[in-house]
């Protein structure tokens, strides 16, 4: 038998009026905006089955223009979000797509800087639940209910033991962890979900491996 949370049952605190449309939505959107962590010129949505079908009439489109500009989902001026991204002079659209094999509620956002692109997929799968599975083109996979801390690294011998080993050495519990690759020997990324939150020495330890070209870290958005 499935073991269920409250919030399985009663749903995410949110502005309506679909947890999967709204609260997903928004979910979606603001960890886009963390990932960034530069200030966003313009965004392009692109929006994928169910949400390219129904995005305005259930808001879809405020929602993920409302996390990029880093809202929560129980945030009341998520229906003022067109408004609140004009006066901040921000540019975005919103554009059909087929993403491919992936669930209908699936968009992708594509943040753009003076100097800088960055470009995340993820979908909203019910409930208010999130999972990213693309960012910059490469696959990857995490909800945003946990902390998560990213590496992009080469992939040679003993990079993912590195990691851990400082992330144990100060005593963090990994709850989950995943590495992907599109080719062996060159570069990789490791998603690691953590109980509780990451001491900023150990990001700032494993960004000081040779190996780790990247790092970026995530602040669980569990509400």
């Amino acid at each position: 038998m499935s073991e269920y949370g409250l919030f399985d049952v009663i749903g995410p605190i949110m502005i309506g009026p679909s947890s999967s449309h709204t609260a997903g939505a928004v979910k979606i959107g603001r960890i886009a905006y963390h990932i960034f962590d530069e200030k966003i010129n313009e965004v392009i949505f692109y929006l994928h089955g169910s949400f390219a079908k129904t995005y305005k009439g259930h808001g879809t489109d405020r929602a993920l223009l409302a996390g990029v500009l880093g809202m929560l989902p129980s945030d009341e001026n998520i229906r003022k979000s067109f408004e609140i991204a004009n006066e901040k002079g921000l540019k975005y659209s919103f554009e059909e797509a087929d993403l491919g094999e992936v669930h209908p509620n699936t968009v992708k956002i594509c943040l753009f800087s003076d100097s800088k692109k960055l470009e995340v997929t993820g979908s909203s799968i019910g409930g208010g639940k999130i999972l990213i599975t693309n960012l910059n083109s490469f696959d990857v996979e995490f909800s945003g209910e946990y902390s998560t801390l990213i590496t992009k690294h080469y992939d040679v011998p003993n990079i993912i033991g590195k990691i851990t080993g400082i992330i144990g050495e100060n005593n963090v519990n990994i709850a989950f962890m995943k590495v992907f690759r599109h080719i062996k020997g060159e570069k990789a990324r490791l998603i690691i979900e953590i109980d509780g939150e990451m001491p900023e020495l150990v990001i700032k330890k494993i960004k000081q491996i040779e190996e780790v070209i990247d790092v970026t870290y995530i602040e669980s958005l569990k509400l």
